[in-house]
């Protein structure tokens, strides 16, 4: 693996050149701009805007602009010549009890491999330390011009270091909690934790990125002309669901699915009954009256029809009789 940053950390007084190299890939599918009309890529050129001219990317440096609009160069030297003591080391400042660290305050991760052989020794002696302490070190390192805190942990054989956010850049939770008050009954605490309990362990090995493969059965469709897989229709939502009922069918269908006895009748989710709106009622009541009254004129109607044709053959066989 190829390293991004040299250096050393600093324990104490013991020094120990390290090498920083990324210690997570991304596998995501990367999309280029085109134009929609014949596919042509879409590129950006960096123009100097005084000399009104494309530039190279060694003609290409970095600067800070003040408050006047003044550009102020910064060349690689400036940044790797700061004057704090982070420059070109990792300098750990405390051990601490993993716990202690919020997972919101984890950022990118790499792992710190040994730089030569002088390495090895205090190299090993800083991870087994870690180890036998079950404590992590909380460090404070410069990267990519800014100064960044960090924290070591071991990772099989090798030592880790995941950059952390500063304290104050992470955010308080405030508005995200549900404003109305919700009352949780012990019973459907006891059937979450048998669903946590159910669901707990899982090889994470066993999961994978199901929208890249989708994402990529759609790329090679297309590129062998054929139609894209068609899209499953989604589960019928919006119903209410009985809370209670929804658990227990969650726990029974997460036990049989790893082959465990499952005892007791089946657990349905139940629909919580709605309350119709008076209007509905009425509606509903004023079809009925209206169907009855159809029914009610339809049945006279075919009496009626009948009544007149009984008196028509009366009347036909009283002009037999005369005739004869």
């Amino acid at each position: 693996m190829r390293s991004i940053w040299n250096g050393a950390i600093s324990f104490g007084l013991v020094s120990i050149p390290i090498k920083l190299v990324n210690a997570t890939e991304s596998h995501a599918i990367s999309f280029r701009q085109i134009h929609t009309e014949d596919n042509g890529r879409i590129r950006y050129r960096k123009v100097c805007e005084l000399e009104d001219r494309e530039v190279s990317q060694a003609e290409i440096g970095k600067g800070y602009e003040d408050a006047d609009g003044t550009i102020i160069p910064i060349t690689d030297d400036d940044l790797s010549q700061l004057p704090i003591p982070t420059a070109r080391t990792i300098e750990i400042v405390a051990f601490v009890p993993a716990d202690r660290i919020d997972p919101l305050q984890m950022d990118a991760a790499y792992y710190l491999a040994a730089g030569g052989v002088p390495a090895a020794k205090p190299y090993v002696l800083l991870r087994e330390a870690l180890k036998r302490s079950n404590k992590v070190a909380i460090t404070k390192y410069a990267l990519r011009g800014r100064e960044r805190l960090g924290m070591l942990r071991v990772v099989g054989d090798a030592i880790a270091m995941h950059g952390l956010l500063w304290p104050d850049e992470v955010r308080a939770p405030e508005g995200v909690a549900p404003d109305t008050d919700v009352t949780v009954r012990d019973k459907e605490l006891d059937l979450a934790d048998a669903l946590m309990d159910t669901l707990g362990e899982v090889d994470l090995d066993d999961l994978h990125d199901e929208y890249r493969e989708a994402l990529e059965e759609v790329i090679a469709a297309k590129a062998s002309g054929e139609a894209p897989p068609q899209v499953p229709e989604p589960a019928a939502g919006g119903k209410v669901l009985d809370l209670m009922a929804a658990l227990e069918s969650s726990v029974r269908a997460a036990r049989e699915s790893r082959g465990e006895a499952v005892s007791g009748g089946e657990a349905e989710v139940r629909a919580l009954p709605r309350k119709k709106a008076p209007a509905k009622k009425t509606t509903a009541t004023a079809k009925k009256a209206s169907a009855a009254k159809k029914s009610t004129a339809k049945s006279a109607a075919k009496s009626a029809v009948k009544s007149a044709a009984k008196k028509t053959t009366a009347k036909k066989a009283a002009s037999r009789k005369r005739s004869a």
